[in-house]
């Protein structure tokens, strides 16, 4: 009984360690990043586009890479959620859940999920050079949407999974077909955890420079177009924190900053929204 105790103990406090370390350096990372970032933050960084020179510690902002990347990952997060949502439904609803395509599938797209991201750049790029297509936002669109694609399906078909399967065989009995079943019930059971998922599959999009440095290239304008190459923040600040010059290396703090203020925004908002339909989910 000694031996269980003090062995319960030990594992206790590697949980507790773990937890101390992680929280530790979620901290330390904000922490930098304001500390180093905020001196340097200004309302011309949030309103105007760079200037001649501006990488070099000249005047401008980086409109246009909070802009493009609000263009490319919501872009992205779209055509996922277009191609995502059917294959989970169709995996849970239309499959067999003990057949051995859908134990293929599921394997195939946990080996998607760590596909580094500039496999999925590479990719993209070769598919662009394939059809004749130049750097711009439309491959820079695919590029990420294929990255997000299998973390979408994933986690949409973990939350999906979790829907009652005595509400789908009620909503049978009730005489509703399977499409119906599976936009009506099992959709609308899950519709909190796909939120969530969707706002995973944005963050990973948004914070990604791997996958767009070869398909969506830079540019110092705002896109008017899907065919003209598009700025990011993570390129953005990237480049910055190339140049060997203070004031572009603080500026380039302040670019994470406020890539971080984004996410936070995004992510309160979609809290706040699934809070909002969890009370039409049945428990």
């Amino acid at each position: 009984m000694e031996r269980r105790n003090i062995e319960e103990k030990i594992f206790k406090g590697l949980m507790l360690l773990s937890t101390v370390v992680i929280l530790s350096s979620l901290v330390l990372i904000l922490l930098t990043v304001l500390v180093k970032g905020l001196p340097y933050l200004s309302w011309a960084m949030v309103t105007q586009v760079p200037q001649g020179g501006y990488y070099l510690g000249k005047g401008g902002g980086i409109l246009n890479a909070i802009v493009g990347s609000l263009y490319l990952a919501g872009g992205a997060t779209f055509l996922a959620i277009l191609l995502s949502l059917p294959v989970a439904l169709y995996l849970n609803v239309y499959s067999k859940s003990d057949s051995k395509f859908v134990s293929a599938c599921r394997f195939t797209f946990d080996v998607l999920c760590g596909v580094p991201s500039i496999v999925y750049g590479a990719f993209g790029f070769t598919i662009m050079i394939f059809f004749g297509m130049r750097a711009s936002l439309l491959g820079g669109i695919i590029a990420i949407a294929l990255l997000i694609m299998p973390m979408m399906i994933r986690s949409m078909d973990e939350v999906i999974r979790l829907v009652p399967r005595e509400l789908m065989d009620a909503s049978y009995a009730l005489g509703a077909n399977r499409w119906e079943t599976a936009l009506k019930v099992v959709a609308r059971q899950s519709l909190p955890g796909i939120l969530t998922s969707i706002l995973i599959a944005f963050g990973r999009g948004i914070g990604d420079a791997a996958a767009v440095i070869f398909t969506a290239g830079f540019t110092d304008a705002i896109p008017t177009s899907l065919l003209r190459p598009v700025a990011t923040l993570p390129l953005a600040i990237f480049f910055q924190l190339g140049v060997p010059i203070p004031e572009v290396q603080g500026r380039a703090y302040a670019s994470a900053l406020i890539l971080t203020i984004l996410i936070l925004i995004i992510s309160l908002a979609a809290r706040l929204l699934s809070k909002k339909l969890t009370r039409h989910v049945v428990k």
